[in-house]
């Protein structure tokens, strides 16, 4: 696994993260690095990232269904309407990462969510204006390579415009690996199955403006 893949027996390859653990990889090979255009998917991602910091994302990955419930389907329009009520009942949910700033974060960032689209823009297209240029990523992505990527001028410039716009929870390190997860780069390693059916759908998709 030096080559920072696991070989399967069929004679396949995939990136070495997942360890092969079959939750794990079936999110490697079902949704990481494949493009997402849907504010709330992008919502939610933005807002899971956040609660990953300090952790790892496998356990925020096995919570990802009791943060989907507790926090409505991460729907901002009804977050805004959480009160003081709902925020004692998610410091008490088990199921949950219970860490007081990152749900207040959650709620912050609907009412920052809402604050845009009421100034006529989607998050989408806010997140996809910062899209590295191909020219400036790594020829081929190896482990070396995948480890020195924990965060690029565009996740820092897009870290930036958020916080300035008062969300938290946003530095560009989780920005960085919010862009990986939601395709904006390809970061499958060179010889995984992954790397060119992300890199088939980049291609085709449909930037949002």
């Amino acid at each position: 696994m030096s080559d920072g893949l696991i070989h399967d027996p069929d004679g396949t390859s995939t990136c070495r993260w997942h360890g092969g653990l079959p939750d794990y990889r079936h999110y490697h090979d079902t949704e990481w690095g494949r493009p997402v255009a849907d504010d709330i998917r992008l919502f939610e991602k933005l807002c899971l990232e956040g609660f990953q910091s300090g952790l790892s994302w496998l356990t925020i990955l096995r919570k990802r269904e009791n943060f989907r419930v507790a926090f409505a389907g991460f729907v901002p329009e009804r977050l805004v309407a959480f009160g003081p009520s709902d925020l004692e009942r998610l410091l008490a949910d088990a199921g949950i990462v219970r860490h007081r700033g990152k749900i207040e974060s959650v709620l912050n960032n609907a009412r920052r969510y809402l604050e845009l689209r009421e100034a006529g823009q989607s998050l989408a297209a806010l997140v996809w204006r910062h899209e590295p240029d191909p020219a400036t990523r790594p020829e081929r992505i190896g482990p070396a390579t995948l480890a020195a990527l924990t965060k690029t001028p565009e996740s820092a410039a897009l870290s930036k415009l958020l916080r300035q716009r008062g969300w938290s929870f946003v530095g560009p390190t989780t920005v960085y690996a919010f862009m990986q997860s939601c395709g904006l780069v390809n970061d499958h390693m060179e010889g995984c199955i992954c790397r060119e059916p992300c890199e088939r759908l980049r291609a085709a998709f449909v930037r949002p403006v």
